[in-house]
């Protein structure tokens, strides 16, 4: 594999191609640092756990950026809801917003499980996407509908908890990389780390309607050409 260089690869001792790797392998699987570590090794690559750990901080959140947003949508449907996640053992609160087919569109840590927080994820959602969707589809949490009213009023609501299955399934790779990671040290971390993780997945995880054996094939071909330009490494 050859490396582009870029500055923000400079006096490092890896080139770009084995920190990518190693970011990817992270963010992309279940994996913990050590398993990281263990598979690198593996592969005639000595690098540490606790280095993976400092450039999944320093190189994640700026691969991340460079990836391709899905274009948003009037017909768009958001399904949106919250799961609990504990930090140095304090309830937190993840928000997460995802559209008809899965691709996570937003993401909060909040300390709160209310109306101004379901407020803060809807602001947050309007901004990024930069128009309202055709739908949102919520549990029964009557914060959601108070927000609406409030920041969205025109909105089609629908609040039902059998149509939110799309949201709630959504937290399940969530769930098995807290577990991968035994837990998060503090809602910042917890914040940046599901900035990148839900960016690699929307970029990994083909469309709902593109299943097939041959277009899962294309489809990963061109997210690891994608992955490996916001990268900076060419093949």
């Amino acid at each position: 594999m050859k490396t582009n260089y870029h500055p923000r690869h400079a006096r490092h001792r890896f080139p770009a191609g084995v920190i990518s790797c190693a970011i990817w392998l992270y963010f992309r699987f279940p994996l913990s640092l050590r398993m990281v570590e263990e598979m690198l090794a593996a592969r005639g690559i000595e690098v540490s756990h606790e280095t993976v750990r400092r450039w999944a901080l320093k190189f994640g959140p700026a691969y991340a950026r460079h990836l391709k947003r899905k274009p948003p949508s009037r017909r768009d449907i958001w399904h949106l809801d919250e799961v609990a996640v504990a930090i140095v053992g304090k309830k937190h609160w993840l928000w997460r917003a995802v559209h008809q087919d899965g691709y996570v569109l937003d993401e909060i840590v909040q300390s709160r499980r209310d109306t101004t927080a379901a407020k803060r994820l809807l602001k947050r959602l309007l901004r990024k996407q930069g128009c309202p969707p055709k739908r949102m589809i919520t549990d029964k949490l009557g914060s959601y509908a108070a927000a609406r009213r409030q920041i969205m009023p025109d909105v089609e609501h629908r609040s039902h908890k059998g149509l939110n299955n799309r949201a709630e399934n959504s937290h399940l790779p969530f769930r098995r990389r807290e577990r991968a990671r035994q837990g998060f040290r503090s809602a910042r971390g917890l914040q940046r780390f599901v900035n990148v993780f839900s960016a690699v997945r929307n970029l990994f995880v083909p469309p709902r309607s593109r299943r097939s054996a041959a277009a899962t094939h294309l489809h990963c071909l061109n997210a690891m050409a994608e992955w490996n330009v916001a990268a900076s490494v060419a093949a």
